[in-house]
């Protein structure tokens, strides 16, 4: 045997669908033969679902609730169908690469998420994005990368370095709203699946679209996973230039997966005027407490709750109309014999219930109003990003860190991921580590923005910085440093660093003929078709989202004859992609006891050598012909 292909295409979206499926209805797959391969292929049957799911079935009906517009069914097939590019690491653009457990990303945040479908499914515990409120002067992403010469010529936008589109949504636009839904809709399908079972994502949006991420995210999330939709001030000054002045933004929050069992929301610290609530006026040994109604509303109270109660010094206590106690006359006879019934200081009070504060987990519940004295607002986070950038007004819309880092106190713990794939200024970011430094936490971020330029007449582009990622790098490093000085946690090991990759096509030349068809000049294309300006890295990187290794891990690498070994996470992935490869370089990596092997295909002059590589590594990891086949690959 030989090592196989690493497959390095992307998650493909409808085989995950299938996958889904059969977990539930194994019985409505079959098998057909393809009629162009001849091989068989897992299908579904539509009679047999429809009979699984009995009347539950619906095709064509000329009433029926629904939500669509022109290009739904597109941006459906969109989100599914897999992407053939990479990310390319930029360690010269990274801030301590070598230790840091956080990401930056260039480039369409569509491709972006499906490459990180095979390390992140499930991972994510928060999402955050602020994306284009259409007002008709920002930014959507065209995802149709096969238009024609003449639709182009249409669209006056910008094309970057891959050749994506963007460009302006202006009203004039036939297509206003339905482009954009479609932009969004594709994105949060594929973000769904990155998100942790109890994992959470906030959206922040105005009145232009509310209604429509709202049904979007009806569709994709469930209706019974809605969570809130928070109203956050986010200015104080009236706006006179408009009819009506608009002082909120909407922030919609869903769950992946409701569940009867814990919250969706964490809740927030305790503040001081909650914890002034709390006192121990009697020097009750189980500590502070507070008092609370020791009645409830009748209509859902038993017989044995209606009863007439005595205090300890005799006094009678009848209960209010409508009412019933908590506890039934033996339960809260026996609570008064422990002292957790207070009748005031004089003992001659209404009963009520004594709360202990350290009895549970105590916090306040997160309210649907946002007030700008609790969380921000634009224009002071405007001027704080200003004072971070030496007086620069580098960004004209960012996010109040104070506004994220409530989000994350109550979505997230020490140790979880948050992404952020419109990061804008990344604010998240900033957040994250602020909260880090606050807490001792370890949450780790992701940010995603596409390399949009400034306005040419912009304080940023004066200053220097020709894109928005330009800015946003330059902030989390400032804001990192920032943050490390004015910490007073001055033994914990903030991570304020990040890796920087871009977005980029394939790291291997498209070949599209067989072998045979090539003529001997031509060979090496088919035999070595890995691009001539890419690294080691590009390749180490592009097979570790392919494999479902996740890019935040570190990584080591050592000299063996000459040729380069690379490890990832002391052997969740270790590769070489040197020619010629020896006896020595082939111990050395199984000396550190992977998970996965990966060559290059050129490491191997012969057929005859490739299998003798495969053979020795499985007799010297023990692993059988299956686990060889599965975890030795070549690219």
């Amino acid at each position: 045997m030989k090592p196989n292909k690493l497959e390095l295409n992307s998650v493909d979206g409808t085989q995950l669908n299938l996958e889904a499926l059969y977990q539930i209805a194994p019985s409505c797959f079959t098998e057909v033969k393809d009629d162009k391969t001849g091989e068989l292929r897992h299908v579904v049957n539509f009679k047999t679902l429809r009979q699984l799911l009995g009347d539950n079935t619906v095709e064509d009906a000329d009433e029926m609730y629904q939500f669509t517009w022109p290009g739904k069914q597109e941006a459906r097939r969109e989100a599914a169908r897999p992407t053939t590019k990479t990310l390319r690491p930029v360690v010269e653009d990274s801030v301590d690469w070598d230790n840091t457990q956080n990401l930056y990303i260039e480039g369409d945040n569509l491709e972006v998420l499906k490459l990180l479908q095979k390390s992140y499914m499930g991972k994510v515990k928060m999402i955050y994005i602020d994306p284009p409120y259409n007002t008709g002067n920002d930014f959507v992403y065209d995802d149709d990368f096969a238009v024609s010469q003449n639709d182009y010529d249409l669209f006056s936008g910008d094309v970057d370095d891959l050749g994506n589109r963007y460009r302006k949504n202006t009203e004039t636009n036939g297509r206003f709203h339905s482009d954009w839904c479609s932009m969004m809709y594709s994105r949060l399908m594929v973000a769904r699946s990155l998100l942790t079972e109890d994992g959470v994502i906030f959206i922040s949006i105005d009145d232009h679209e509310q209604k429509n991420i709202r049904n979007i995210c009806d569709e994709i999330f469930g209706e019974s996973n809605f969570v809130s939709n928070f109203i956050w001030e986010k200015r104080l000054n009236r706006e006179n230039r408009k009819e009506v002045s608009s002082r909120h933004d909407y922030i919609l929050c869903y769950i992946k997966q409701k569940s009867e069992q814990q919250r969706s929301l964490l809740l927030l610290p305790m503040n001081e005027k909650a914890l002034s609530n709390y006192g121990n006026p009697d020097n009750d040994p189980r500590g502070l407490w507070k008092s609370d109604p020791a009645h409830a509303q009748a209509g859902h109270g038993t017989k044995a709750q209606f009863y007439t109660l005595t205090a300890p010094n005799g006094k009678k206590h009848d209960l209010p109309s409508g009412r019933c106690w908590l506890y039934t006359e033996p339960v809260m006879n026996e609570a008064i014999k422990e002292n957790r019934i207070w009748f005031g200081k004089d003992g001659n009070g209404v009963p009520r219930i004594k709360t202990y504060l350290n009895a549970k987990e105590r916090g306040l519940t997160p309210e649907s109003l946002l007030f700008a004295k609790d969380v921000s607002t634009n224009e002071i986070a405007k001027n704080e990003l200003k004072r971070l950038f030496d007086g620069i007004a580098v960004f004209e819309t960012p996010k109040p860190v104070e506004l994220l880092k409530y989000f994350a106190i109550i979505a997230s713990k020490s140790g979880d991921i948050i992404l952020d794939f419109f990061s804008g200024s990344s604010a998240t970011a900033h957040a994250v580590m602020q909260l880090n430094a606050e807490d001792c936490g370890n949450r780790k971020y992701i940010m995603v923005q596409l390399p949009e330029e400034t306005p040419e007449d912009s304080e940023a582009r004066k200053a220097g910085y020709d894109t928005i990622p330009e800015i946003a790098k330059e902030r989390i490093r400032r804001a990192g440093k920032k943050i490390k000085e004015e910490s007073p946690l001055t033994t914990q090991k903030l991570d304020t660093g990040f890796r920087v990759f871009r977005l980029a096509d394939s790291n291997f030349e498209e070949v599209k003929k067989a072998p045979e068809e090539y003529d001997q000049s031509q060979l090496d294309l088919f035999l070595n078709n890995v691009k001539s300006d890419r690294t080691d890295l590009d390749l180490l990187f592009g097979a570790m989202l392919s494999w479902g290794v996740q890019l935040s891990l570190p990584m080591t690498s050592e000299e063996v004859d000459g040729k380069m070994i690379y490890s990832v996470n002391d052997g969740d992935l270790v590769a070489c992609f040197a020619d010629d490869i020896t006896e020595n370089i082939v111990k050395a990596m199984a000396d550190k006891q992977p998970l996965r092997v990966l060559f290059r295909d050129s490491c191997f002059a012969r057929d005859d050598a490739k299998i003798n590589v495969f053979e020795t590594l499985k007799q010297l990891l023990d692993w059988s012909e299956e686990e060889a086949i599965k975890n030795i690959k070549v690219i």
